[in-house]
């Protein structure tokens, strides 16, 4: 056996322990959210045809969506009243959703 062998294996022992030889963990990605406001008290919340919660109480709370990177389609009902908004989030993005009482935006 050669004389260098034995420092070869120790050399590739000391590299196998090496943190830049290893595949790195890709940090989490951060949520992707719609963030609604200004929802009136006693209304209904829809995300894509989706019921989200009970009729709000509280008038005018901020209700924060986990929802899928993509087109989403937010509403607002009460009674006949409706407020209809079509958005677009990218993966990660917070989108801000401002009910305008009375409004109707596509």
């Amino acid at each position: 056996m050669p004389r260098s062998t034995p420092y070869l294996l120790i050399a590739l022992l000391c590299l196998s322990g090496c943190s830049w030889l290893h595949a790195r963990k890709q940090p989490a990605p951060a949520p992707t959210e719609l963030i609604v406001t200004g929802v009136p008290a006693g209304s209904h919340l829809f995300i894509d045809g989706l019921q989200t919660d009970q009729a709000g109480q509280d008038g005018n709370r901020t209700r924060i969506l986990a929802v899928a990177p993509g087109a989403h389609t937010v509403e607002v009902k009460m009674g006949d009243t409706a407020y209809r908004e079509n958005t677009y989030v990218e993966p990660g993005q917070k989108r801000i959703i401002t009910v305008l009482s009375g409004a109707n935006r596509d």
